[in-house]
C-alpha cells in the first residue's frame, strides 16, 4: 500500500548519530562498508541447476538450435575437403569441367551452411529471449517477496544493481553469447574431427591447441571469484553514491563532505582493484590463446610437407588439413571472446539467482521466534500456518536491538538494545497514540507491531500468534504500517489506488479519496485517468501522502499503524484527515505514532515512550492529571510550563 517502511535510523531511533531515513547519506561510512547484511549469492551448483531449469523449460527450442548448428557445421566441412580435391585434381592433370563441378558443390554447401546457420541463430535468439523473460519475471517475484527489513539492511544499491546491470548481463549472455558459443563449439568439434579423419598424424598436430586449453582452464578456475568480487564492489559503490545523492543536503548541513568523499574514494579504489584483477586474468588468457592458433597450422604444414615429400599423403590432404585448422581460429575466437563474457554473466546470474536464497517474507524475523527445525527427515506434513484468533495485540517483555552496530569510529560495534522490557496490550477497535521525545523508540515499536521486525526477546502477538511469523498475505490483512515516506507509482490515479484493491470500482476509489480529504483528485485534467509520475502530473508530498492513505482505506486492514503518516500535511488538514480516517476505519484498531499531540488528545489511550521504555499509559485526561512526562509534553506543546 505504501513505500517500504522506514528503515532503522529514524529521527527517534536511540542511536544518536543516525539521521532520518531521507538523510541516510549522512551516515559517515556505513554505505561504503561492503558485505554488510549483503544479499546472498548462489553457489555454482545452484547456478548450474538454474541454468538447466531454463533449458528444460524450453527444451524443444534448445534441441532444435543444437541440431541446426550441427547441420550448419557439417555443411561447412565440405568446403576445405572439396578444395583439397580440387588441388589433387589439378595436380593429377584433371580438366576444367571436373574443377567446375567441385566448385559448384562448394557453392551449394556454403549456401546451405549460411541458411542453416541463419535459422539456427534465429531459433537461438528466440530461445534466449524467452529464457530471459523468465529470469526477469522470477527476479521481480523474488524481489517483491523479500521482507522490507532484509532490503533495508542489504541496501537498495545491491538490489538495484542485481535488477539492472546483472539482469542485463545475463540477458545478453542468454540471447547472444550462449547461442554463439554453442555454434562455435559444434564447429570446432567437427573441424578437429575432419582433420583426424583426413590423417591421424596431422590430427595429432591439433594438440597444439592444448596450450590454449590450459590457459582457459587456468582462467576459469579464477574468473568466477574475481567477477563476483567485481560485482560486489560495483553494488557497494552504487549504494554509496545513491545514499550520498539522496542526503546531499544533510551531508552539507553537517559538514560531512570530507568523510563522504573519503568513503567514496575507498569504494572506487575497491572497484579499481577488482577490475584490475579481471583485466589481469584476460591479459594472460588472450595471448596464450593467440599462440595456440598458430602452432597447429605450422605443425600441419611442416609434418604434411615431410609426409607429402615421401609420398605418404597427397598435397590436397595437406591443404585441406591446414584449412580446417585455420578455420578453427574463428570458432575458437568466438568461444574465447564469449567465455570472458560468460564468466562475467555467470557471476551476474549467481547474484540474480542468489535472491532465491534470501529469506522469504518474514523469515529473518521468525527465526528468533520459532524452534529450530530438526536435521532428521520427517514424514509428518508441515503444519498449516497459524491463524490469529482475534485482533488483540499483545506486547510482552519486548527487547529489541538493530542488527550490527555503529562501526563508524564514534560508537562501539555490536548491537545495543533500543527497547527495554516493553509490555503493552492493544484492544481491538482501540485508537492508541504513542508519544515521546525523539529517540524514545516509538518508530521501532511501530515496526514490531507491523511485523517488519521481530523482538530479540519477548513476544509481539496478534490473536495469540507472533506477528512476524504470519504469512505475508495474512499479515497484510491484519496490520498495515503507513509512514511519512510514500511512493507514487507510474500510471494513472486509478492504477495507484487499485494496488490496494484491484476489484474496486470508481465509486469506491472516489470515496476513499474523499475520506482522506483528497478533493484535488476531481480537479485533475483527466480525473482518475490522469497519468502520474515522470512525464505526467506530479504530486507534491502532501498529495502523495493522501494518495497513500486512500490506498489504506481501500485495503481496510484490521490494524493500522500510522508513523507520522500525516507529517507532510499542514496541522489543520492533518487533524481533519486523521479524524476522517478514524470515521472510515471505525471498529478497526489504529495505532498512531504521534509528534503532534492533537493526535494523542483524540485517541482512546496514550502510551508514553522514554529511552526505549513504556513509562506511562492511560487516557489523555488521566495522563495530564498525573502531571508526569506526558503532561510536560502537553503543556510544552501548548506553550505553557508543566507546573502551571
Amino acid at each position: 500500500m505504501t513505500k517500504s517502511p522506514t528503515p532503522p535510523g529514524r529521527a527517534d531511533d536511540p542511536r544518536p548519530d543516525l539521521a532520518a531515513p531521507q538523510d541516510r547519506a549522512a551516515l559517515p561510512d556505513q554505505a561504503a562498508l561492503p558485505d554488510r547484511a549483503a544479499l546472498p549469492v548462489a553457489d555454482p551448483a545452484t547456478t548450474r541447476r538454474a541454468a538447466l531449469r531454463l533449458i528444460r523449460r524450453d527444451g524443444r527450442a534448445f534441441a532444435l538450435m543444437l541440431a541446426l548448428n550441427a547441420l550448419a557445421a557439417g555443411a561447412g566441412l565440405a568446403g576445405p575437403w572439396l578444395l583439397g580435391r580440387i588441388v589433387d585434381t589439378v595436380h593429377e592433370g584433371g580438366g576444367v569441367p571436373a574443377v567446375d563441378r567441385l566448385a559448384l558443390v562448394i557453392l551449394v554447401c556454403a549456401t546451405a551452411q549460411l541458411l542453416l546457420a541463419r535459422y539456427a541463430r534465429f531459433v537461438g535468439y528466440r530461445f534466449g529471449e524467452r529464457a530471459m523473460a523468465r529470469v526477469r519475471e522470477e527476479y521481480v517475484d523474488r524481489a517483491l517477496a523479500l521482507p522490507a527489513a532484509t532490503v533495508e539492511r542489504a541496501g537498495t544499491g545491491d538490489l538495484t544493481t542485481r535488477g539492472t546491470s546483472d539482469v542485463a548481463a545475463v540477458a545478453e549472455a542468454v540471447r547472444d553469447a550462449a547461442p554463439e558459443v554453442f555454434v562455435a563449439a559444434v564447429q570446432a568439434l567437427f573441424l578437429l574431427g575432419a582433420v583426424v579423419v583426413l590423417d591421424p598424424l596431422l590430427g595429432a598436430c591439433g594438440l597444439g591447441l592444448l596450450c590454449g586449453l590450459v590457459a582457459v582452464r587456468w582462467y576459469l578456475r579464477r574468473a568466477r571469484t574475481a567477477y563476483l568480487a567485481e560485482g560486489a564492489a560495483t553494488s557497494a559503490l552504487a549504494e554509496l553514491l545513491a545514499a550520498t545523492a539522496a542526503g546531499a543536503r544533510t551531508v552539507e548541513a553537517l559538514g560531512l563532505e570530507e568523510r563522504r568523499t573519503a568513503a567514496g574514494e575507498r569504494a572506487i579504489e575497491r572497484c579499481r582493484r577488482t577490475r584490475t584483477r579481471t583485466l589481469f586474468l584476460r591479459s594472460v588468457l588472450l595471448p596464450a590463446v593467440d599462440a595456440s592458433y598458430v602452432l597447429p597450422v605450422a605443425g600441419v604444414l611442416l609434418a604434411g610437407g615431410a609426409l607429402q615429400g615421401h609420398g605418404g599423403i597427397s598435397l590436397g590432404v595437406v591443404v585441406s588439413a591446414a584449412l580446417y585448422l585455420r578455420q578453427l581460429s574463428e570458432p575458437l575466437e568466438t568461444i574465447l571472446f564469449r567465455v570472458e563474457q560468460l564468466q562475467s554473466s555467470g557471476a551476474s546470474f549467481a547474484r540474480v539467482e542468489g535472491l532465491g536464497g534470501a529469506a522469504r517474507s518474514t523469515a529473518p524475523a521468525t527465526a528468533a521466534l520459532l524452534p529450530r527445525p530438526s536435521r532428521e527427515p520427517s514424514l509428518r506434513p508441515s503444519p498449516a500456518p497459524a491463524t490469529p484468533a482475534d485482533d488483540r495485540i499483545d506486547v510482552t517483555a519486548v527487547h529489541y536491538a538493530y542488527p550490527g552496530g555503529d562501526d563508524d569510529g564514534l560508537h562501539p560495534a555490536g548491537p545495543r538494545d533500543v527497547l527495554h522490557g516493553v509490555d503493552l496490550t492493544v484492544r481491538p477497535g482501540e485508537r492508541l497514540a504513542v508519544v515521546g521525545p525523539s529517540g524514545a523508540g516509538k518508530s521501532t515499536l511501530g515496526r514490531l507491531l507491523a511485523g517488519i521486525d521481530a523482538p530479540r526477546s519477548g513476544s509481539v502477538t496478534v490473536g495469540g500468534v507472533p506477528i512476524a511469523a504470519l504469512e505475508p498475505e495474512v499479515l497484510r490483512r491484519q496490520v498495515v504500517l503507513v509512514t511519512q515516506e510514500h511512493h507514487v507509482f507510474l500510471g494513472t490515479v486509478r492504477d495507484n489506488l487499485r494496488i490496494a484493491a484491484p476489484g474496486a470500482d470508481d465509486t469506491a476509489l472516489r470515496a476513499a479519496l474523499a475520506a482522506v480529504g483528497a478533493d484535488w483528485a476531481e480537479e485533475l485534467p483527466a480525473g482518475l485517468d490522469t497519468e502520474l509520475g515522470a512525464g505526467g502530473h506530479r504530486l507534491d508530498g502532501a498529495r502523495s501522502q493522501q494518495l497513500a492513505l486512500a490506498r489504506v482505506v481501500l485495503a481496510d486492514p484490521h490494524t493500522l499503524v500510522l508513523d507520522e503518516a500525516t507529517a507532510l500535511l499542514d496541522p489543520r488538514t492533518a487533524r481533519h484527515t486523521e479524524r476522517a480516517l478514524a470515521a472510515v476505519l471505525k471498529g478497526r484498531t489504529v495505532i498512531a505514532i504521534a509528534h503532534r499531540l492533537h493526535t494523542a488528545h483524540d485517541a482512546d489511550r496514550v502510551a508514553v515512550m522514554e529511552a526505549g521504555r513504556l513509562t506511562e499509559l492511560g487516557t489523555h485526561d488521566e495522563l495530564v492529571a498525573a502531571n508526569g512526562a506526558y503532561a510536560a509534553l502537553w503543556h510544552s506543546w501548548h506553550g505553557r510550563d508543566a507546573s502551571g
